[in-house]
């Protein structure tokens, strides 16, 4: 019986094959089926870059829209004013800025893309201290994610809803 192996298996796909880095344009072989999804890549380096680059904005899958371009006029003073206001710390945990090694995140109650999305708002209207919070990174994200309400958020800073907001997102569920 001759050997079932290389060419000669019913299995055989032909070995491995050349294919281009999805960054860099490099050669890679792989085996066919290791050269699935949605790119081939040479290297750690290569993955972080494609990552990077595709999921960001509309190509990361928590997107909500909005542009990533800056807050524009009166932001600076505004996240300066909420730091200090705040303390330099988390209002939801108390993690300050010693602990973190940099200033903790302020974070947009009401975001800034409901009022860019709003006919009669500016996306600068969204800079006001009734309208921003000091939140450490963990929390941030919880707040991101509607996993705490906008209303705890103004409760932790001690104002109420403004009248002169868009509308704010539902609650989240799951």
């Amino acid at each position: 019986m001759p050997p079932i192996t290389g060419e000669n298996n019913p299995r055989w796909s032909g070995g491995k094959r050349e294919f281009e880095c999805a960054v860099c344009a490099e050669p890679v072989e792989r085996y066919p089926s290791n050269a699935t999804g949605d790119a081939i890549l040479c290297s750690e380096d290569c993955r972080r870059a494609w990552l990077s680059e595709s999921f960001t904005g509309d190509g990361h899958p928590n997107w909500k829209g909005g542009g990533n371009e800056p807050y524009g006029e009166g932001w600076a003073a505004t996240r300066r004013a909420a730091l200090e206001r705040d303390g330099y710390a988390c209002v939801r945990c108390g993690t300050d800025a010693d602990a973190l090694g940099r200033n903790p995140d302020v974070h947009h109650i009401v975001p800034v893309r409901h009022y860019i999305e709003a006919a009669a708002f500016e996306k600068t209207d969204a800079h006001t201290l009734e309208n921003v919070v000091t939140l450490c990174p963990p929390c941030h994200r919880k707040a991101d994610f509607g996993h705490i309400a906008a209303e705890t958020q103004r409760e932790l800073i001690d104002v109420t809803r403004p009248t002169t907001v868009p509308a704010e997102p539902g609650p989240t569920t799951g």
